[in-house]
């Protein structure tokens, strides 16, 4: 493999492992609420469920303030095995959370935990990831590189919808129910040694050290030059951020 392409595989593992997580997660929701939350009612179990999806989407904006920070002191690539470190932090709580009748109330404390652990690191990732791919580009060719992201981000789907249709496929309800739905977050684990191994490489380490930093106020600059664009970016952002939810997530429940 090439310097070139060991950079952007390096880069791009970790948000093919943020956004699979998140796309099991939503996928499973179901057989999640059945197992962690207390509730005679299935609708309100998968309410709750989602609920605790929706934490991590909250927390993203704030994991890409403070994991930014962190990139701008310690370099881009120190940050990037840290969203690795934290994503699988809190997939593998998910993993060993116990059931309701086992943990009782503290079973839905650490999904919630584990849910905020990832909503932080999805928020750090890609931003870091992009902005890698980017200084990392050769010249006129910094829109393919940087599309290796969101390329990833469509491959996380089908990845988390193909576990999702095995492990159906193989196991009944009960089976699902009781231990089935932790089984793709397993599979999630198992990106995690990649993505460290391959942000550990000389290569991406020496790549990733954040450039001398400009002292030019950048967000004082933006909110008083460029605020029309700056709301027209948050409208389209919002709308692709929700579509995908809606139509890739939601309608299969």
């Amino acid at each position: 493999m090439s310097s070139r392409r060991r950079l952007i595989a390096a880069a791009c593992i970790g948000n093919l492992l943020e956004w699979y997580d998140f796309a099991v997660y939503a996928l499973f929701a179901r057989y999640i609420a059945a197992s962690i939350f207390h509730s005679s009612d299935s609708f309100s179990q998968l309410a709750q469920s989602l609920l605790v999806f929706g934490l991590g989407a909250v927390v993203r904006p704030l994991g890409a303030i403070l994991i930014g920070r962190f990139a701008d002191r310690n370099g881009r690539g120190a940050a990037l095995t840290f969203t690795c470190l934290l994503m699988g932090a809190g997939t593998l709580m998910i993993v060993f959370d116990p059931p309701y009748e086992t943990g009782g109330r503290l079973s839905i404390v650490i999904i919630c935990v584990a849910r905020v652990l990832q909503g932080l690191s999805a928020g750090g990732e890609i931003g870091g990831a992009a902005a890698f791919l980017t200084e990392q580009a050769t010249s006129g060719a910094r829109s393919v590189t940087a599309s290796f992201l969101q390329a990833t981000m469509g491959l996380s789907n089908i990845l988390g919808a193909t576990v999702a249709t095995l492990a159906t496929l193989c196991l009944d309800q009960t089976q699902m129910t009781a231990w089935g739905w932790r089984l793709p977050f397993i599979v999630g684990l198992l990106i995690v040694p990649m993505g460290l191994i391959l942000r550990r490489s000389p290569d991406f380490a020496g790549s990733a050290r954040t450039p001398q930093q400009s002292e030019t106020p950048v967000l004082k600059t933006l909110l008083r030059k460029y605020r029309p664009s700056l709301r027209v970016s948050f409208g389209v952002s919002i709308l692709w951020t929700a579509a995908p939810y809606a139509l890739v997530i939601y309608l299969p429940l």
